[in-house]
């Protein structure tokens, strides 16, 4: 198989060189998808924000749709297997705030992704703030998945070619092992066919997070683990001596052959080899594994049902027909080793900026990133990782995250009138000036913004009132 691969990857270099394929940088390298297909395991959906995972595709890798008016844009490649094209989504999204609300499989099967609507766990989800975490790739600048409790994507139905009903696959994916949490779910791979849990062993997809399913677990993670429906496993029933992966960026790998057997594997996405966390058996004290009874979904940031509750930084990943080799996966790690991966995945990093107020604790919208209308607007210690503490200043005055505005209720002007956040409709509840004394102006009222008697403490509802120059209406924006 070695052979195989060395005798593909020549003839891709030498088609480049005879043929000449203009402006492609990367095009005679075997991407990730040509590295499975020439060991006879195909990729069957093929997703990433920030490269193309063949090295003759050149096409959309993701859409974009801006906030300010409803409009989308593809994000293709700059070329033939190459980097996502980051300048163009910046003047698109120039002024406005972009969810990422597609992913395009750059296979031929159109198993794209969408943003995942209700399920038996978790409510519709949103598609991921398009621009908050920008790292490198290549030397270009690109972007990556920014999951928040709420963000998650999902291939509704069977999707073409996917493992179903104990056939075999692998998958893998490059993600965070610093912007990671312990609920559920960040996947990525084979899921149920609807948004609910149907069993033991209906998916199959690779996961990265502090979830201690199975104690004991060595240390305390991140994990890279199997979610096969109704438990994350580390390895054979459950938990299996693996200290984790931590680094910016890792590279997860899961492979099943669909009856008996089942592998785990992690390694930095920036450096080195893959580590084989466990080889073995399949769960075998709980029934439904053996044989898996996979649905052929596919789902990216939550769980099988929706479960939408964890947090974390997701680049690319594919999933193949059949039970990869070895020498393959450590073809495709060495592959993503030279992608050169760079950045901090652990904080947003985009052009957004935080509001902190009295005590030095953040502007938050309640409850954990949903953002729905009428939201309370409070403070809360800061957290570098939280999406609704990000805050996009829009010209005519407004504070916007998770796509809505920080407003004031009932577009009122008296005091003690508590703010929320609500659809951006450029009503003058939803204008504020920064002063010189620090104090944020809502003109209409003629009021500031006010932590209600100086308080500070976590979950403090804010609100409106006379301005008059004390420490409880000093906000500074970042």
């Amino acid at each position: 198989m070695r052979r195989l691969f060395r005798i593909f990857a020549a003839l891709v270099l030498t088609a480049g060189t005879l043929f000449g394929i203009a402006g492609v940088a990367h095009a005679a390298a075997a991407r990730p998808c040509d590295i499975y297909a020439a060991a006879g395991t195909p990729c069957v959906a093929a997703h990433s924000t920030t490269r193309a995972l063949f090295g003759a595709y050149s096409g959309r890798l993701y859409q974009v749709t801006r906030a300010s008016d409803g409009a989308t844009r593809d994000v293709a490649t700059l070329t033939a297997g190459g980097y996502a094209d980051a300048a163009g989504q910046d003047a698109f999204c120039n002024g406005s705030t972009c969810r990422i609300t597609r992913i395009w499989d750059q296979t031929s099967r159109h198993n794209d992704l969408s943003v995942a609507p209700d399920g038996g766990a978790g409510s519709g989800d949103r598609g991921a703030n398009a621009s908050a975490i920008a790292v490198t790739a290549g030397g270009h600048k690109v972007y990556g998945i920014w999951g928040t409790p709420g963000v998650g994507y999902r291939y509704p139905g069977v999707a073409s070619g996917v493992a179903v009903n104990g056939q075999p696959e692998g998958v893998y994916m490059v993600a965070s092992g610093t912007h990671v949490g312990s609920d559920c779910c960040f996947d990525y791979g084979n899921a149920e066919s609807t948004p609910y849990d149907t069993g033991n062993g209906h998916m199959d997809a690779v996961s990265i997070a502090t979830t201690c399913y199975f104690a004991p677990c060595q240390g305390s993670g991140p994990w890279i683990e199997a979610d096969l429906e109704n438990g994350m496993f580390q390895g054979g029933n459950g938990s299996n001596p693996n200290p984790g992966n931590n680094s910016a960026f890792v590279t997860a790998v899961l492979k099943n052959n669909g009856r008996t057997t089942y592998a785990l594997k992690g390694g930095n996405s920036q450096s080195g080899g893959l580590t084989t966390w466990y080889d073995g058996s399949l769960p075998t004290d709980k029934s439904g594994y053996r044989p898996m009874h996979q649905e052929g979904g596919i789902i990216l940031a939550i769980g099988g049902d929706n479960s939408n509750r964890n947090r974390g930084t997701w680049f690319e990943g594919a999933m193949t027909a059949g039970y990869p080799t070895d020498a393959a996966e450590n073809a495709v790690q060495a592959d993503v080793v030279s992608v050169g991966y760079a950045g901090q995945t652990s904080v947003i990093n985009g052009p957004a900026g935080t509001v902190t107020g009295p005590g030095g604790k953040c502007m938050d919208v309640a409850a954990d990133d949903t953002g729905t209308n009428g939201t309370a607007v409070q403070l809360w210690d800061c957290q570098s990782y939280a999406a609704d503490q990000h805050w996009f200043r829009n010209s005519n005055g407004s504070l916007r995250t998770l796509n809505r505005c920080l407003d004031i209720v009932g577009n009122g002007t008296a005091d003690n009138t508590q703010v929320e956040l609500w659809d951006c409709n450029g009503v003058g509840g939803q204008v504020f000036q920064q002063q010189a004394d620090g104090s944020l102006k809502n003109p209409q009222s003629g009021r500031c913004l006010d932590a209600p008697n100086g308080t500070s403490t976590n979950g403090t509802r804010l609100q409106i009132n006379d301005c008059n120059g004390s420490a409880a209406q000093k906000f500074a924006l970042s």
